[in-house]
């Protein structure tokens, strides 16, 4: 049991773990021991995420997100597997976390008439300064 936020927690069998072996350096270790974690969460199928939620989940999962409808989250931080294991899981609750805050709904509000006059004062100068611009005729 995976525990994301208050009412909200990921059985067992919704998540799957695959141990593979890291890259990079570590030596011996690495060509050993299987210590990176490969976490995949069966989010499509959850029965604990409502429908916005999943819909915002993908979008915040981006390319972790499986045609499958699984996120697929991989750690190979440290040399611990257990950590990497804890690392991931903690990953994904973050991830389940932000997809639980729904956006605000923007408001949309109107310019103040004192800034409508400000913005086509400041324009109307700036057209003046162009304007002055031009070729000088002058004596030759």
């Amino acid at each position: 049991m995976l525990w994301v936020a208050e009412g909200i927690s990921i059985a067992d069998w919704e998540l799957t773990e695959q141990f593979v072996r890291a890259s990079g350096p570590g030596g011996q270790n690495v060509n050993k021991v299987s210590t990176a974690v490969e976490l995949r969460f069966e989010a499509e199928r959850s029965p604990h995420l409502s429908g916005p939620v999943k819909n915002r989940l993908k979008r915040l999962a981006g390319r972790r997100w499986t045609q499958e409808g699984a996120i697929v989250i991989q750690c190979d931080e440290t040399r611990s597997q257990a950590r990497n294991r804890e690392i991931a899981r903690q990953r994904l609750a973050e991830l389940i976390q932000k997809a639980l805050v729904a956006p605000k709904r923007r408001i949309a509000t109107k310019p103040t008439l004192g800034s409508q006059r400000r913005r086509l004062k400041a324009k109307t100068i700036r057209g003046e300064v162009k304007s002055l611009r031009g070729k000088v005729e002058g004596e030759e």
